[in-house]
């Protein structure tokens, strides 16, 4: 058997991945039920990997990610016929966090990899985890699945969905492969969020805490056998969000109470829970982020305040831009308020949610600390 050699220097074991391509079947057609149509697109990660039998000869389709065990990363970037390929990855836990070794690993799949990150920490090297979404360069809820994602979803014992109408395409998948033996987490629903609530759940730190638990207990029930290694899994993941927790109270220690706007509703929750006051027109946020035109009203209003300054940090949707949000992005930038960029999705895709979101709290309390 091949080995890894984790962070630490803990040698870890490399298993076959779960989510090797065997007979596909079609892809899905995708629904614009819910959403009008955007920029398409999403990661799809389903890879081949064979390591028990070098050499092997694997086709890996053009833009595959795989994320498997521990600290595995396979990444190529072009459709390529070769010998299995490794190259470690940073991860915010060290891999090797509990028990080393295992037989059986849990096949999860996220559909976007702010989650699939979590549970790639929580479930370590017992867990081969699977993200569907990290294109940063295109719009998370116009995911268009493929035969590998359907056949990842078929076989997988964990799927993982933000829920709130945010990936209606996960269910579709999963109603397409039936399985009793699946196991899923829709976030939405852990935490009484509906369609045509604000979607945006990974924003919340108490939701992302929920769904911890929720992650931690799930994968017990699955391997009740190592409810030991993965209670040492989510001590250690509680670790790496110590930057993260102490930034949050930093911020909302020093600048609650301070004017904010956003260009729409994703950065909604993580104000609240900073206590900002967010100023930009709700109609306008809420129709942007839904792919509808704001109304002139709303537009007009939303001008009004950034050209009176009346907001000290603009947050704005990198990944979702149309000519409108770029046209109140650079109205801000001429009436020297700052703008601090926010994602759908974790950027660089193979960073950890810790650092990504550390990342985007650091340029806001430094944008907040500019603004007197």
């Amino acid at each position: 058997m091949l080995e890894q050699v984790g962070t630490g220097g803990v040698v870890e074991p490399v298993h076959r991945s779960p989510f090797c391509p065997r007979q596909l079947g079609p892809s899905l057609p995708r629904s614009r039920a819910a959403r009008p149509p955007r920029r398409t697109g999403g990661t799809d990660c389903t890879a081949g990997l064979l390591l028990n039998t070098i050499p092997a000869i694997v086709f890996i389709p053009p833009g595959a990610e795989l994320i498997t065990l521990g600290r595995v990363l396979l990444r190529v970037t072009a459709g390529l016929s070769v010998a299995a390929a490794v190259a470690a990855c940073g991860a915010a836990v060290p891999a090797g966090a509990g028990a080393p070794g295992r037989t059986r690993v849990i096949k999860v799949v996220a559909a976007e990899n702010f989650w699939g990150s979590i549970a790639k920490q929580l479930g370590g090297s017992h867990a081969a985890v699977l993200s569907l979404v990290s294109d940063p360069n295109a719009d998370p809820h116009e995911f268009e699945s493929t035969a590998a994602s359907a056949r990842a979803v078929a076989v997988a014992d964990y799927v993982i969905q933000n829920g709130a109408g945010y990936d209606d395409w996960m269910t579709r998948l999963m109603a397409a492969s039936p399985n009793p033996r699946r196991r899923v987490l829709s976030v939405g629903a852990l935490v009484g969020k509906h369609p045509g609530d604000n979607p945006h759940l990974w924003y919340n730190p108490a939701y992302v805490t929920a769904a911890e638990n929720r992650i931690e207990a799930d994968f017990k029930a699955l391997d009740p056998r190592d409810a030991a290694y993965f209670s040492a899994r989510r001590a250690a993941t509680d670790a790496a969000f110590s930057r993260v927790r102490g930034l949050l109270a930093q911020l909302r220690r020093r600048f609650a109470g301070r004017q904010v706007a956003a260009t729409e509703t994703v950065a909604v929750y993580l104000t609240r829970y900073l206590g900002l006051k967010l100023i930009s027109p709700a109609a306008f946020m809420t129709a942007v982020s839904e792919g509808n035109e704001p109304s002139a009203a709303s537009v007009g209003q939303f001008e009004r305040q950034l050209a009176g300054r009346q907001a000290g940090v603009l947050l704005y949707n990198e990944q979702t831009a149309t000519a409108l949000t770029t046209s109140m992005r650079e109205l801000a930038m001429r009436a020297h308020i700052p703008v601090v960029g926010i994602t759908e999705t974790i950027q660089p895709p193979d960073e950890s949610f810790q650092r990504w979101f550390g990342g985007e709290l650091a340029a806001l309390g430094s944008a907040l600390r500019g603004q007197r």
